[in-house]
């Protein structure tokens, strides 16, 4: 049972927050308690090594399905999960032990700082099962049988190689996880890891797992969880000290006269109606309509400033890696975005004319839920862009010292994302009514006619030789959204409203 401020997120009858979920006959649980089996301080990233690890402290019933590998450039910090089989099938249980184990590596002949030797070995699973992960052990002698168990193959699907955890000297560790991630599809990261001796990213010998439970989202949270999550872990947004552009709602945005714009009747804008009931629903993104700001000057400036007072958070709460994560996306409109700077080695802070400026501006946090529930985080807001970043500072989008500053600082502008509505959670069906100018499909903004090169040459003077034409390069490169030429669509359109976060 999980409890939050005295109110239950688990009872009786429910799986959301329990800890353990159903994937159809077979259910599983995190395990982040581990032994340490091997380590090595060579290679890897920062040179540091690598660990592996066994869960321990597993319920009875439930078995290990693989160890778990991290990076030593990085505190302990992940997870497995482990399994219980709970279907009624007995001649085709959905866990059975391999028949057999193949050694992939082992260190002995490496010259490499270790603690011990490390021996990987890949279980042989019976006709009709898979492997999930690896067993290593410190020793060349095969693991037990009753070490792990292999999965039944309906309940399986196909993984891919995620991030390097280590190699050296041609043997490989990387992360695994689903290689479809869609919230319509519903593959399951064990959190194990593959060994390799070759660098493949095909026909991997690990698969993830997949959640076959016909009432799936029984896993997802009710509208009754939703606002207790968001009310104790939603993020708290701090806007950049020096920004100008400040957020709004959406009705604000409308009702100060924001408008929307026909092609080929550019004279007969309209304004548009409160939550967007006279925006053209659904379509593609065809160039046919358009939003933009109020067409006098004096509320266009102030259209353009946002309004703090007004602001919410628009929250998208979707099933995640087969359901068993909940990932919640709180959006954020700005009624516009500010020019973009630039950073050439030692010049700090170059503006870039109108680059970068453009209307309707959504940016967005995700909270991802696991099994169960974390801590409050922080989202700095970048200087005009407005992309959010969990840490202050500057994140350049270039290379070798030259590229277009995302700049973050500590400030007193800070909002908390708890102010929200909810605007869409597929799972509940008819219970969330989704507002009409989420399914605006066009342009929140116009496209802006300027000549980039002509934009580019008034850093002439600043940026010469060589650093220009890197910089040009880097610039030109980047999406038309970026640059402010296309005006961004809504959230609907983006990748990750029904995929993963990038």
């Amino acid at each position: 049972m999980l409890i939050l401020a005295g109110v239950e997120l688990s009872r009786e009858g429910d799986v959301f927050a329990t800890g353990v979920i159903d994937l159809g006959g077979l259910q599983v649980t995190q395990i982040s308690t581990f032994n340490k089996v091997w380590s090595t301080h060579d290679g890897g990233l920062d040179n540091k090594g690598a660990t592996i690890f066994e869960p321990k402290n597993i319920t009875e019933g439930f078995y290990i399905l693989g160890s778990y590998s991290q990076p030593n450039n990085k505190a302990l910090y992940g997870w497995v999960l482990v399994a219980k089989d709970v279907s009624s099938k007995t001649t085709k249980p959905t866990l059975k032990q391999p028949s057999d184990y193949t050694l992939v590596w082992n260190t002995e002949s490496l010259n490499i700082n270790q603690e011990g030797h490390a021996y990987v070995w890949l279980p042989t699973a019976p006709d009709g099962y898979k492997v999930v992960g690896h067993v290593v052990t410190t020793t060349p002698d095969k693991p037990s049988f009753d070490k792990i168990r292999c999965v039944r193959e309906d309940l399986t699907d196909q993984s891919e190689q995620y991030s390097l955890i280590w190699s050296n000297n041609g043997l490989f560790v990387y992360d695994v996880r689903p290689s479809n991630r869609g919230t319509q599809d519903y593959g399951v990261s064990v959190g194990t890891f593959v060994s390799q001796t070759i660098e493949t990213t095909t026909n991997l010998s690990i698969s993830c797992l997949k959640n076959i439970n016909a009432n799936k989202t029984s896993s997802m949270p009710n509208l009754q969880k939703i606002d207790l999550i968001m009310k104790h872990y939603s993020p708290l947004l701090i806007l950049h000290p020096n920004d100008e552009f400040y957020p709004s709602s959406v009705n604000w945005f409308f009702s100060i006269g924001a408008l929307i714009y026909t092609k080929g009747q550019e004279s007969k804008s309209i304004i548009i109606e409160p939550n967007g009931t006279n925006l053209p629903q659904n379509g593609t993104n065809d160039g046919a309509y358009w939003i933009d700001l109020p067409a006098d000057g004096e509320n266009k400036d102030i259209v353009s400033k946002g309004y703090l007072s007004s602001v919410r958070s628009y929250v998208h709460v979707k099933p995640m890696y087969g359901d068993t994560f909940t990932d919640l996306a709180l959006w954020v409109f700005y009624p516009f975005n500010g020019a973009a700077t630039s950073k050439v080695k030692f010049i700090k802070n170059i503006k870039l004319g109108k680059i970068g400026e453009h209307v309707g501006d959504w940016e967005h946090v995700t909270l991802r839920l696991e099994f169960n529930v974390g801590n409050k985080p922080n989202a700095y807001s970048t200087l005009h862009g407005h992309a959010s970043y969990p840490h202050v500072g500057l994140t350049l989008l270039g290379e070798d010292g030259v590229g277009v500053k995302d700049d973050t600082e500590k400030s007193d502008f800070v909002f908390d994302l708890v102010t929200y509505e909810l605007i869409s959670a597929e799972y509940l069906g008819s219970e969330v009514i989704e507002p009409p100018w989420l399914n605006f499909n066009r342009q929140w903004g116009p496209t802006i006619d300027y000549d980039l090169d002509i934009e580019l040459k008034k850093v002439k003077l600043i940026v010469l030789g060589k650093l220009k034409s890197l910089l040009n390069r880097i610039i030109k490169a980047l999406p038309k959204e970026v640059l402010g030429e296309a005006g961004p669509t809504g959230p609907k359109s983006k990748n990750n409203w029904s995929g993963d976060e990038v």
